[in-house]
């Protein structure tokens, strides 16, 4: 199964799950790495069901949801879409976004569900006006082989310095890659013994 066939299954409870697997600190800490101002545009790719769309919106921001799972993005236009959000679907490494006509991009949770991460930070990179911030926050390295299977990751987390390695490809400058001291916890996961992932922020300047 791929990973979109998986979260067009699991939309209608993804927001249930993912209360176990990371807390709002997690948007917070993204929000202000970012730097957000009102009345900025800002790009959520791997949007889901609007986690960071939500924090946006708060923040006045217009916003841009990217996904490849059309259920997920019915799930935030039946949120959101009297709030102006614009939903596509597509890949991470293929956004239909213009070069630099975006002032923030967002990828929560979504890089290690990628085949290419480097392309992907590349391609989120290119969409960033001049001074626009590029912020990820994901999973760091594990070993849990059975979460990775049962959510459809392609990557089981990353080592913080390929994160700033693609970063510096990309372009990016005043790079800063740091754990949040946050971990994923999902008791309800197969495995034998409970989830506890650090979560790791990066952010960098165009």
């Amino acid at each position: 199964m791929s990973s979109r066939d998986y979260f067009n299954q699991v939309a209608d409870i993804w927001d249930e799950m993912r209360q176990g697997f990371f807390s709002d600190r997690i948007r917070e800490a993204a929000i202000e790495a970012a730097g957000v101002k009102p009345e900025s545009i800002a790009a959520d790719i791997g949007a889901g069901t609007g986690y960071m769309t939500a924090e946006l919106l708060r923040k006045n921001c217009r916003v841009v949801a990217v996904d490849q799972s059309s259920a997920m993005l019915a799930k935030i236009k039946s949120k959101f879409g009297a709030y102006g959000v614009s939903c596509l679907q597509a890949s991470g490494n293929t956004l239909p976004l213009k070069d630099q006509s975006i002032d923030y991009s967002f990828a929560n949770m979504f890089l290690h569900h990628v085949e290419d991460p480097a392309g992907a930070i590349k391609e989120m990179s290119r969409i960033l006006l001049p001074g626009g911030r590029l912020v990820v926050t994901d999973l760091c390295l594990h070993t849990h082989a059975d979460m990775q299977k049962e959510h459809h990751d392609h990557w089981p987390g990353f080592e913080l310095k390929a994160v700033k390695g693609w970063f510096e490809q990309a372009g990016l400058k005043n790079i800063r890659v740091e754990t949040l001291n946050q971990k994923c916890t999902a008791p309800g996961c197969t495995c034998k013994e409970q989830i506890a992932i650090d979560i790791f922020l990066a952010s960098g300047e165009k």
